[in-house]
């Protein structure tokens, strides 16, 4: 069985001699590509220019065909991936997640040509996918490779993508008593260590995010990239105003948009709060135990150990399980036993699906939610209007009518 090709890699090589006693090659670093050997340095032994060497061999080789007017069964998807890559993914507000997925879709999809796309092949990428989201999101991707790569002219026809059924769209929200289990849980979370509780707060920069989601619906990337004060490629609270501008001035905008939002007086105080140094709170009278208690946030809105939080899946995620937002699950361990494993439906999204639920509970107009949430009045309409008291109001009081209601005729002059 053949092992696995390692890829184009540096290598260092001893000098050696032929036969004869003649130099064959200095010792230093080397380019090995299968079962050549390139020298990457000139027997100077420099790993700098021997790395320059080694990007510049596999840019060259690796380089995408760009000849116009070909086959498809003369263009690899490989190709039309890095044609891609190179010139619209870096313009994309996430170009490293969307390099990401086009990964995923060169680990399958990498040796066939494009004459190989068709439907049956679309479909065995989701099936052989868990995650059929991800995979119809990776799809549309490769998509938009091909429809760049044809209208770039590189190709004369393009296949169609067979993009899987769009999943049932989550609709679960939280209610204000669950919101209060869940901030509470999330405040009182503490560090263990050998089953004991220990003093240090884990879940306060949790219960930030989440007041910070409930009262405004933004999305968690923009509220875990929020700053406390202006600050270059990021979005920030301008706390004087009261207003939280959601994207980076310089960010691109994409369809998700992120307007800036009013927020409430409520939150307003707190974020003060947050943003309030210990220097300061000491100069107020505060104690030491006073001010490790607070929700402090120097710099960002969601801040652990002064760094801003990339991510708060896993720490939300136990917040929830110490609210009970959830049920156990029998699974099977790496270790072969039998484990409860905690599943819920309560994401961080919760928190946007909630603040719409909760706008139209309270009656307020599809123009201002919209403005607010930053989506549009259809996406109300058809996703949240039922939770409005106005839904389909008229048309129930209609129904029991005895008679139909009173109307005036627009063919019909009234004389005075």
């Amino acid at each position: 069985m053949s092992r696995t090709s390692k890829g184009a890699r540096l290598v260092w090589r001893d000098e050696s001699r032929k036969a004869n006693g003649s130099l064959r090659n200095k010792a230093g670093w080397f380019i090995r590509d299968g079962q050549s050997f390139i020298s990457a340095c000139g027997g100077t032994g420099d790993r700098e220019r021997a790395e320059k060497a080694l990007a510049e061999h596999i840019t060259e080789k690796y380089r995408p065909a760009r000849e116009r007017g070909r086959d498809p069964h003369q263009v690899g998807v490989a190709d039309v991936v890095n044609v891609y890559m190179q010139d619209v993914v870096p313009t994309h507000a996430s170009p490293s997640e969307a390099a990401s997925r086009l990964v995923a879709i060169l680990g399958f999809f990498g040796g066939d040509m494009l004459s190989d796309v068709n439907g049956q092949r679309c479909r065995d990428y989701v099936d052989q996918n868990p995650k059929k989201a991800a995979a119809r999101r990776q799809l549309e991707d490769l998509r938009a490779a091909i429809n760049h790569y044809c209208a770039e002219g590189y190709v004369t026809t393009a296949p169609k993508i067979t993009l899987p059924k769009k999943p049932i769209a989550r609709h679960r929200w939280l209610t204000r008593q669950e919101a209060a289990r869940l901030l509470l849980a999330a405040w009182r979370m503490r560090q263990t260590w050998k089953g004991e509780e220990s003093d240090r707060r884990t879940g306060r920069h949790v219960a930030r995010f989440m007041l910070t989601g409930l009262y405004t619906g933004t999305r968690s990337g923009a509220v875990c990239g929020a700053a406390m004060r202006p600050t270059e490629g990021q979005g920030f609270v301008d706390l004087a105003r009261g207003v939280f501008f959601r994207r980076a001035q310089d960010a691109v905008e994409t369809k998700k948009r992120q307007p800036a939002v009013r927020l409430p007086d409520r939150l307003v105080a707190h974020m003060r709060r947050w943003a309030t140094t210990p220097l300061e709170m000491k100069t107020r009278g505060r104690s030491k135990s006073q001010i490790v208690g607070r929700m402090i946030a120097h710099d960002y809105v969601v801040e652990w150990n002064g760094k801003p939080v990339l991510s708060i899946k896993k720490a939300f995620k136990s917040a929830v399980e110490a609210a009970g937002l959830g049920w156990y699950e029998m699974a099977i361990g790496k270790d072969g036993k039998p484990k409860r494993v905690f599943k819920t439906d309560v994401t961080p999204h919760t928190l946007r699906h909630t603040a719409a639920t909760w706008l139209m509970q309270n009656g307020t107009e599809l123009s201002l939610a919209a403005s607010y949430l930053g989506m549009t009045e259809q996406v109300l309409r058809d996703t949240y209007w039922h939770h409005h008291p106005d839904f389909q109001a008229k048309a129930a009081a209609l129904i029991t009518a005895k008679s139909p209601e009173m109307r005036v005729k627009s063919n019909v002059v009234r004389m005075p």
